[in-house]
């Protein structure tokens, strides 16, 4: 197929990379900065442009891996001279409604998360797709299809539930890993310390449930342990919230 790609951030870059590998052509990249486009471009092809207007008129399939909060701007420049062309965005949380009466859209919804400079295996990554008619529908089944073997049918409402979990899956998750980080660094510390243990817990979890594989103080809601370590937190008062409503909540679906 003949694609166009509306944006050049981290999962523009993988899913056009995993396209292009497959043998689909990029016709054209446009990016808010002609630099990113043409990095883009340099890697699969195709024409880099900073001007919607300019883009081809004729490609089979245009993806829109852009902000949400672009999307409603961006989406009326794109469509017109192309209303007959079949659009999908790539967001967890924007319904296929921002396309509006266009005539062919839905969503191409890859579930990972990604950056420029590491490389993913697309075969194993989630996608979810939603369309507004049959061919296309049809069309980011083909498109998902020839990069994953992981293709779910999910509607729009779900998604923005599927994006919510993920946020606590990868997001809270990650966020939490930085704050580790923090307390090793204030004590000379690396955080590669945690990472044997980071591997098991994500290990345990694709054979048992999240709630089963939970450990530590909180788990037995073991008060003492619990407010010695929210007194070594004093002087992050936030952290100290953190730490406070994670043990309650850790404790609250052990015993539900």
């Amino acid at each position: 197929m003949e694609i166009v790609f509306v944006g050049a951030g981290r999962l523009a870059t993988q899913f056009a990379k995993a396209l292009y590998a497959k043998g689909h052509t990029i016709q054209a990249v446009y990016s808010r900065t002609m630099e990113s486009a043409q990095a883009l471009c340099s890697m699969v092809g195709g024409v880099p442009t900073d001007d919607i207007a300019s883009l081809p008129l004729n490609a089979d399939v245009y993806i829109l891996a852009v902000k949400d909060s672009v999307l409603p701007e961006l989406i009326p420049q794109l469509v017109k001279d192309r209303e007959g062309r079949p659009m999908f965005h790539t967001a967890g949380s924007v319904p296929m409604s921002v396309f509006g009466e266009l005539r062919h859209h839905g969503v191409i919804y890859p579930m990972q998360t990604f950056s420029k400079e590491r490389d993913v295996d697309f075969s194993r990554i989630p996608v979810f797709i939603e369309a507004n008619n049959y061919l296309a529908l049809h069309i980011a089944n083909m498109v998902a299809t020839a990069v994953s073997n992981h293709v779910t049918e999910l509607s729009s409402d779900d998604r923005r539930h599927l994006h919510l979990s993920a946020v606590f899956a990868n997001n809270f998750a990650n966020h939490c890993f930085a704050l580790s980080a923090q307390l090793l660094e204030q004590r000379g510390l690396t955080f590669d310390v945690m990472l044997p243990l980071i591997e098991e817990t994500a290990a345990k979890v694709h054979t048992m449930h999240p709630r089963v594989a939970q450990t530590g103080p909180a788990v037995r809601y073991d008060k003492q342990v619990l407010e010695a370590q929210k007194a070594l937190l004093a002087d992050e008062p936030l952290m100290q919230q953190i730490y406070d409503l994670m043990s309650k909540n850790i404790h609250k679906l052990a015993n539900d």
